[in-house]
């Protein structure tokens, strides 16, 4: 099948606005990326209900502009909530895979109501584990409802994204769901034995003008939190005042700083709510935006269900004297994230809690560095280190909880058509007293092809091998 590809426009002067009206005579130069195809029910013709997208760049903003027929106007939309779920609704998704590499992008959908949201896929989007909609970033956008099809617009700030700095193109990639004709439909051509937001099967959006160094953005969130109360039955009052913020700094177009100061996370989305009938805990995803950017970096490592080396959620929280899971306040810390150069990655995080003697928590400091090398066409090759370390020796602490660290490397298979992927890994943690029985290793293999799928996975833990800072269900399993 021919490659797709499609001209964005730059301009200058630009005066759209992102009502979901495409009356700007602007819009009537712009390039189109047309002709999907079917995704579902089948995979092999062009879709019955077609779609047309438009860009337009300027030195600061992406603008998109979409036209989406439909058999009427009876939309499905199951809520108007920011960051919908897309499926069994109505709306369309846009991937931007802005380092040409098929190993992360970004996402923006809108429906036919205007909702928006929007995400990051990384893994090449092989599977749920890389795809996530928490990650927040400002942009505008709306729709407009006809008699048998709506229009969206969407002004995205090239802030919102990573690139290197004279890029000429983009890989790209759209689908849609259109409930009233049953049919999910694609930009480029994907086989259903793929992911929908798998990022193999992808077009190219190519830039009239290279893009230029992006403006580095300066995002500072204090917070002020003053409690007071009294109880007049024992004559007591309290008064609590907190103060702190997180800022993030962008340092050229491919990397980001995260700063934060006695971190606030009242105003984080609050968790799924799940059933959980096993003796084993729960790896609930990641939701504090300080953790979210590039945060495949860090937790992609070892396997995401038995032996991942580095769980975030591990860090602001502690067990009492009783076992119970209390908050472990954070003091502050930093986080280092992106791309050093076209194939290496770089993931720093430094964060310092606080010690709470009455309940033997220990003031601890927790360090991640990590390296991403990018092999072949879309494999890559990680390393980590990993430590936590308490800053002093406390009467309550056993000499082997004075610090865990954890020294790994991984190997992430990923072929050029999809077809093999896979991994390898070989960790091994390091406390006081310490034995070779502390590793952990494992490998999976999947083979996916239209016609056939092979599935293999094998995950030997060492009885001593812990991770403080990871999520290790049980150890001594083979």
């Amino acid at each position: 099948m021919q490659h797709k590809k499609f001209t964005v426009k730059h301009i200058t002067n630009a005066d759209i606005k992102a009502d979901g009206v495409l009356d700007e005579a602007i819009w009537e130069s712009a390039e189109s990326a047309h002709d999907f195809w079917e995704y579902f029910p089948s995979d092999s013709i062009q879709a019955v209900k077609q779609t047309d997208i438009k860009m337009l760049i300027d030195d600061k903003n992406l603008y998109v502009g979409i036209t989406v027929y439909t058999a009427g106007k009876n939309y499905a939309v199951q809520s108007l909530k920011r960051d919908f779920r897309a499926g069994n609704s109505d709306n369309i998704t846009l991937l931007f895979d802005t380092f040409n590499d098929g190993t992360n992008a970004f996402l923006f959908g809108i429906n036919p109501y205007g909702v928006r949201r929007e995400g990051l896929v990384s893994g090449g989007g092989l599977d749920l584990r890389g795809f996530t909609i928490s990650w927040d970033v400002k942009w505008k956008g709306d729709s407009k409802i006809y008699d048998d099809y709506y229009t969206s617009e969407m002004v995205i700030p090239l802030t919102s994204f990573k690139f290197r700095e004279g890029e000429a193109k983009w890989r790209f990639n759209s689908y849609r769901f259109d409930t009233q004709s049953n049919e999910t439909s694609t930009w480029v051509k994907i086989p259903q034995n793929q992911n929908i937001y798998g990022l193999t099967f992808m077009g190219d959006m190519v830039f009239e003008k290279p893009l230029g160094k992006s403006r580095t953005p300066l995002a500072v969130i204090p917070y002020i939190n003053y409690l007071t109360a009294r109880d007049f039955e024992n004559e007591s009052s309290i008064n609590d005042f907190k103060f702190g913020g997180d800022a993030k700094v962008a340092i050229g177009n491919s990397m980001n700083l995260d700063i934060t100061v006695n971190p606030d996370f009242s105003q984080v989305e609050v968790d799924d709510q799940v059933t959980n009938l096993t003796r084993f805990e729960i790896g609930l995803p990641e939701k504090r935006q300080f953790f979210i950017d590039n945060n495949d970096l860090f937790a992609s490592f070892g396997d995401a269900r038995d032996s991942n080396p580095f769980f975030s959620r591990r860090i602001g929280i502690a067990r009492d004297t009783a076992d119970n899971t209390i908050e472990n306040r954070i003091i502050g810390g930093v986080r280092l994230s992106g791309k050093l150069n076209n194939r290496l990655r770089l993931g720093f995080l430094n964060l310092q809690t606080e010690a709470d003697e009455a309940n033997e928590i220990a003031s601890n400091n927790n360090m991640m560095l990590a390296l991403q090398q990018q092999v072949f066409s879309r494999s890559n090759i990680g390393f980590f280190f990993i430590n936590r370390q308490s800053l002093k020796n406390y009467d309550f602490q056993t000499d082997d909880e004075r610090y865990n660290r954890v020294l790994g490397i991984d190997y992430n298979l990923i072929s050029e058509d999809n077809v093999w992927n896979g991994k390898f890994f070989l960790h091994k943690s390091f406390e006081p007293g310490g034995r070779w029985e502390d590793l952990s290793t494992g490998t999976r293999v999947e083979y996916n092809s239209r016609y056939f799928n092979f599935f293999g996975k094998a995950i030997f833990i060492g009885e001593d091998f812990q991770s403080d800072l990871g999520f290790v269900r049980r150890t001594d399993i083979l």
